[in-house]
Formats: structure tokens, C-alpha cells, sequence
């Protein structure tokens, strides 16, 4: 016999225990893609499943144990009848027609008897593949009567027929199905199916009004997430899902006080930076016209600009509510924007013009972009989709582009990037740092890729 070394053991017994630990990964990959993803079905099927297991399980026993053996002890005294009644046919004399034997069975015993004269029995009819009361009655007859018989349990007739051999007549016996049979349990099933079901529909209605809470707070995060206002969301549901709806309205409501109060900051330095530069412009009214005046009012202006991103950067979405917008019209309008540009652009919208975003500022986040494509292009391509729950806007142009290893640089603030994009119009580098800022306030995002036409593809895509 060939022995392993251990070296080669080792890898033989971790190759074995390998063997069902691939298998186990392959049913937890398949039951993941099939499970249901809602938290409202896994728990229908958490209550469910081990019901029908259980309720399964006891109907087995019942039907496998307990009414297999009702079925056979009634099958059991009735053969014991049967059997005595043969007993006192052979060895007691009896009336011609077997009167009295006939009458004592159908009125002690509950049997209608009838001796017939000697004759073949008939051939057996075809049974059932599952017929507990033939098996039972047949294996009593066999045990305690041993002659010849024939049994008739086939169809839905009330009674049963049975057929016995005796030495020299036959007898034929006709009994009621409910006597040798226990006809009752379907009763069972019906009770335990009816109650579970009944059950289950109470079990349903709690459990739907305990998962609501669940969604309304999940549908308050994501409206919450697209700049929505959630006003009308309230703590309800479980002591759990309370804590958690009211640290979210804690959060929400410090984001927004952060938020109010970066607002009011920038509108004061909004303010005092413009009225330095006003003066400014007052002061070189005063001055005559000269090389270095010129020079400071183009710094002045581009000082304006900067100051004009900077809030625009900080500002983000601001206070500004959503509303039904025409985005096909938006589109339109940015065609004719990229032509002012001196680009040659073209316009194409599909699905539902209208959506649900902040206006201006969604506008802003596209002109962005339409203004870096005609600025770094001859060509620029838009086109708009709004189906399928999303709302996309691409961008295309055929420009010099963004190295992939520099496209999430160009999102950083205040990068410039020499060869490419990320250029507004003042030149401080927030371009695409705003208009993606604007996009994931709508719960979107924006990508970065190469265009066909050899340049950039920027595409915009929020939920509706």
C-alpha cells in the first residue's frame, strides 16, 4: 500500500474539507440571488417557512402514525366480527336461509351479511398506488379469518364490500367505510390549515404595520439625501425604529442649521467683499485712463468672477426647493449656449420632459460642463434620457480630454489641470467640483468618460 508523506497528507485532508466548503459557498451564492431583497418578504418568509415545515411535520405523524392506527383497529374489530360470525356459521346449525345469523349481525353488529351459495370469487380490482384502508383491512382478514377473500374499497361509496370463502358457501359481507376507516381526518387538515391561515393574515397585518415605520424612515433618508424637504416625517413603529427616526432628525436638522449658517456667512462676506471692489471701481472712475488702470480693472473683474465660483462652490444647492422642471427645454437651451460658445452642437431628449430637481441649480451644474465642452471642442453632443426611474444628461465633445489617471483629480477643488478641463470661466478650477457637488445633492452622481468622437463624455445621473 502506497503511503502519503505528511507534507502530502495535510494537502489531501485540506482538499477534502475544501470540497464541502465550495459546495456550502455555491448554496449561499444561489440563495442570495434568490432570496427576496425587501426586509418585508424575508420576514413573511421567516414566518412562513418554518410554519409549513412544522405543519408538515405534524400532519405526517398524524396521517403516518395516528390515523394508520385508528384505521387499523377499526379494520381490526370489524374483521373480529366478521370472524365470529363465521365461527358461528360452521359450527352451529343454522335456519335454512341463515336468517338469524343475519339478523344478530345487523343489529348487534352492524354488518349486513348475506350467505351466498358456493361460486369463484371474483378477480381482484385494480387498487390505488396509496390505499391505507385496503392494506389494513386485507392484512386483518389474512391474520384472523386465513381463507380465501375478496375486497372491494375502490371509489367513493359510503360502504365496503367483502367477499370470504368458506367451505361450502360464500359470504359476503357489506359495512359502512366510516366503521373500518378513520373518514374523519380530513377535518384535521381543514381545522390546522384554516387556523394557520387565519393566523398568518393577523401574523401579516401586525408585521406590515411594523415595517412601515421602516420604510417611511428609509424614504425620509433618501428624500432627505436629494435635497427634499421631509417635514411631515414623525418618529413611529418599534422603541428601536424610534431611536433611529429621531437621531435622523437630530442629523437633518444639524446639517441644516450648518447649512443656514453657511449661508448667512457667505452672504456677509458676499457682502463686504463686494463693497471693496465697488469702491474699487469707484476709486479708477476717478483716475485717468492709463495701461495700469486697465490692468486693475481686469483684475477687478476677475476677482468678481472668482468671488462669483467661490460662493457658487460654497453655496452649493443652497435653500432652494425642487419643482417640476422641463428638462427637454433645459436641453434646448444648452444647445444654444454651446453655439454662442462657438461650438457647433447638436440636441436630443428622450422619454418624459419633465422632472423634479432644483432648477437653478441643476441648470448650473450643466452649464458647467456644456460651457468646458464648446470652450475645449469644435463639436459638443447633448443628450437627455428620462426612463427607467433615472434621469441622464451626457455631454460629449471632440476636445483634447482628461487622462483617466487625472479625471478624479479634476473633481478635487481648486485643481487646474493644464492639458484638460477642469477650467471655469475665471479659471479657478470648481467647474466640475460644482457640478458634481450638484449632482450627488440630487442623489446622483457625475462620470467621467472617453467620448467616441475622441474627446470627453460627462454624464449626469440622478434618480427621478
Amino acid at each position: 500500500m502506497k503511503r502519503l508523506s505528511p507534507l502530502a497528507g495535510a494537502a489531501h485532508r485540506l482538499s477534502f474539507l475544501k470540497s464541502p466548503l465550495r459546495l456550502y459557498c455555491i448554496f449561499a451564492q444561489w440563495l442570495r440571488r434568490h432570496m427576496p431583497k425587501g426586509l418585508f418578504p424575508r420576514t413573511i418568509l421567516i414566518i412562513v417557512l418554518p410554519m409549513l415545515l412544522l405543519q408538515s411535520f405534524i400532519a405526517y405523524l398524524f396521517m403516518e402514525k395516528h390515523w394508520e392506527t385508528v384505521t387499523q383497529r377499526l379494520s381490526q374489530a370489524v374483521v373480529g366480527e366478521i370472524a365470529a360470525t363465521i365461527s358461528v356459521i360452521e359450527a352451529y346449525p343454522q335456519d335454512a336461509n341463515f336468517e338469524t345469523i343475519t339478523q344478530i349481525a345487523n343489529q348487534d353488529m352492524r354488518l349486513s351479511i348475506s350467505v351466498l351459495p358456493p361460486a369463484p370469487l371474483p378477480s381482484p380490482r385494480p387498487k390505488p398506488f396509496f390505499s391505507l384502508l385496503d392494506r389494513a383491512l386485507s392484512e386483518e382478514i389474512r391474520t384472523q379469518i386465513g381463507r380465501p377473500f375478496w375486497v372491494d374499497t375502490v371509489g367513493r361509496s359510503k360502504f365496503v364490500e367483502i367477499r370470504i370463502q368458506l367451505e361450502h358457501n360464500v359470504l359476503r359481507v357489506i359495512t359502512r367505510r366510516s366503521q373500518i376507516y378513520a373518514s374523519n381526518s380530513h377535518i384535521f387538515l381543514v381545522w390546522m390549515v384554516s387556523t394557520s391561515v387565519v393566523l398568518l393574515g393577523v401574523a401579516l397585518l401586525f408585521l406590515r404595520n411594523q415595517i412601515r415605520p421602516i420604510q417611511q424612515l428609509a424614504n425620509a433618508m433618501e428624500s432627505f439625501g436629494k435635497g427634499h424637504p421631509v417635514e411631515q416625517f414623525h418618529p413611529r413603529g418599534a422603541e428601536e425604529v424610534r431611536r433611529a427616526s429621531t437621531a435622523f432628525q437630530r442629523m437633518s436638522r444639524r446639517i441644516e442649521r450648518q447649512i443656514e449658517q453657511r449661508t448667512i456667512m457667505l452672504a456677509g462676506v458676499n457682502h463686504d467683499l463686494r463693497t471693496i471692489l465697488t469702491r474699487f471701481h469707484l476709486q479708477l472712475a476717478l483716475i485717468e485712463e492709463s495701461e495700469e488702470t486697465e490692468d486693475l480693472r481686469r483684475d477687478i473683474k476677475e476677482m468678481n468672477s472668482m468671488l462669483e465660483a467661490y460662493l457658487a462652490f460654497a453655496r452649493g444647492d443652497g435653500d432652494e426647493l425642487p419643482s417640476d422642471v422641463d428638462i427637454s427645454l433645459m436641453v434646448e437651451e444648452l444647445e444654444g449656449d454651446a453655439e454662442i460658445g462657438g461650438a457647433t452642437a447638436t440636441s436630443r431628449f428622450y422619454g418624459k420632459p419633465i422632472a423634479r430637481v432644483k432648477a437653478s441649480a441643476f441648470r448650473r451644474c450643466l452649464t458647467n460642463l456644456v460651457a468646458n465642452a464648446a470652450r475645449h471642442g469644435n463639436r459638443v453632443d447633448i443628450t437627455g434620457r428620462h426612463q427607467f426611474g433615472w434621469l441622464s444628461i451626457v455631454v460629449e465633445d471632440d476636445g483634447p480630454g482628461i487622462p483617466e489617471e487625472d479625471r478624479e483629480t479634476a473633481f478635487r477643488p481648486f485643481q487646474r489641470l493644464d492639458a484638460a478641463r477642469n477650467l471655469d470661466e475665471s479659471g479657478t478650477g470648481l467647474g466640475l467640483t460644482i457640478a458634481r457637488d450638484i449632482a450627488r445633492g440630487h442623489g446622483g452622481d457625475l462620470t467621467l468618460e472617453d467620448n467616441p468622437l475622441g474627446g470627453l463624455r460627462a454624464e449626469v445621473r440622478i434618480p427621478d
